[in-house]
C-alpha cells in the first residue's frame, strides 16, 4: 500500500468529573469512505496514543488503517498525553474513571463529530486499553459499538509473567509506589537495553524492530498511576477484574458484538491464554483470533504496534477482518 496524504486534526472531550481528554482524528482523503464506522483506538498502560500514529519504518497503525478507508481516532485518557484536567479537583486516576469517564466522553465526541453516516464505531483496545473496552462493553449494555479489536488485552488472568506477579505481589506497595519521569528514566536506559536486549525480551523481541528508532518511540511512555497499579495487583491476584459491582469477565457472556482478539506468540505481558480468555467467555458467535509471531520471528508485546512488519502481519490483516465482520 503506497504512501498518501493524511489529515490529522485535534478534538478534546470533557468528562463530566473534570477532565479534557485529547483526541486526534486521522483521515486520508483520497481513500476516506464515509460509509464505513469509526475507528476509536484506546491506549494502554502507561503510555499514551503516540505509537498508534508511529512507526520506525514509516507506516503506523493509524495511517494504514486510514489509507484503508477509514477514519480512525486516537484517545488520551486522563493523565495520558496532552490531556488535562480542569479546575482544581485532584482525585486519583483509577479504571473506574477510564471505563466510566473517560471512554463514553471520547465516544460521544466521536460520534458526534464523525464525517461518516454512522452512529457506532469500533473500539481498538490496546493492551489495557483492550480491557477498558471490555469492562466499558460490561457495564454498557446499550453502548453504541460496531465491534471490538482486543490487541494483546487481557480479561481473565488465566496465566501471569514470574515477573509480572512478582511486581504486583502486593496491592499495598503497589498503590503506595509513585514514579515521575518515566520517560526520561527509560530514555537512560537504553544503551543498557540495546547491549542486552533479553532484559525487554517480556515486552519485545528487539531483532525486528528497529532499535535506532528507540528514542522516538519513548514519546509513548507516561507514569504509572499509584491506583490504577494497585487496582491491577487485586485483579492479577483474584484472575476477574471486578468494576460497579460487576465481575467483568462473567459479563461478556452478555455482549454480541464482532470481536478480534489479536496476540503475540510470545507476549510476557499478556501471555496467550490469559489474551484468549475472552473467546471463553463472548456471547456473540463473531469471535476470531488473529496470531501474530512463530518460534523463528517471534513476537511480543510492543511488537504487535512497532514491529518491523506489523503494518503487514498485524495491521492488514485488521483492516481485512474489519471489511468483513465489522456491518
Amino acid at each position: 500500500m503506497g504512501h498518501t496524504d493524511i489529515l490529522v486534526d485535534e478534538h478534546h472531550a470533557t468528562t463530566s468529573d473534570g477532565w479534557q481528554l485529547r483526541l486526534d482524528r486521522t483521515i486520508c482523503p483520497e481513500r476516506f469512505d464515509p460509509s464505513r464506522r469509526p475507528l476509536l483506538i484506546v491506549p494502554g498502560y502507561g503510555m499514551n496514543s503516540f505509537i498508534f500514529g508511529y512507526h520506525p519504518r514509516g507506516t503506523s497503525m493509524e495511517r494504514c488503517l486510514a489509507e484503508g478507508g477509514y477514519e480512525v481516532w486516537s484517545l488520551d485518557m486522563r493523565g495520558q498525553g496532552s490531556s488535562r484536567r480542569l479546575g482544581s479537583a485532584d482525585s486519583p486516576i483509577t479504571l473506574e474513571g477510564y471505563v466510566t469517564e473517560d471512554l463514553p466522553a471520547a465516544i460521544d465526541c466521536v460520534l458526534g463529530r464523525t464525517k461518516t453516516k454512522s452512529d457506532r464505531l469500533v473500539l481498538l483496545g490496546a493492551s489495557l486499553g483492550g480491557s477498558i473496552a471490555f469492562a466499558y462493553l460490561g457495564l454498557t449494555p446499550a453502548a453504541p459499538l460496531a465491534g471490538l479489536v482486543a490487541m494483546g488485552a487481557p480479561l481473565r488472568w488465566v496465566e501471569v509473567h514470574p515477573l509480572l506477579r512478582t511486581l504486583f505481589a502486593s496491592s499495598w506497595v503497589a498503590g503506595a509506589l509513585r514514579l515521575s519521569g518515566t520517560r526520561a528514566w527509560v530514555r537512560r536506559l537504553l544503551p543498557v537495553l540495546r547491549r542486552a536486549p533479553w532484559l525487554l525480551s517480556m515486552y519485545a523481541n528487539t531483532a525486528t524492530i528497529d532499535v535506532d528508532h528507540l528514542p522516538e518511540m519513548t514519546a509513548t511512555v507516561e507514569d504509572p498511576q499509584p491506583e490504577v497499579n494497585r487496582q491491577l495487583a487485586l485483579w492479577i491476584r483474584g484472575r476477574d477484574l471486578l468494576l460497579g459491582g460487576k465481575n467483568i469477565t462473567l459479563a461478556m457472556r452478555d455482549v454480541a458484538v464482532p470481536l478480534l482478539v489479536v496476540l503475540s506468540n510470545r507476549d510476557g505481558i499478556v501471555p496467550t491464554p490469559t489474551a484468549l480468555s475472552a473467546v471463553d467467555f463472548w456471547g456473540g458467535a463473531e469471535v476470531e483470533v488473529l496470531r501474530v509471531g512463530d518460534a523463528h520471528d517471534w513476537y511480543a508485546h510492543a511488537n504487535l504496534f512497532v514491529g518491523n512488519e506489523a503494518p503487514t502481519k498485524v495491521f492488514a490483516p485488521l483492516l481485512e477482518w474489519l471489511g468483513r465482520a465489522v456491518r
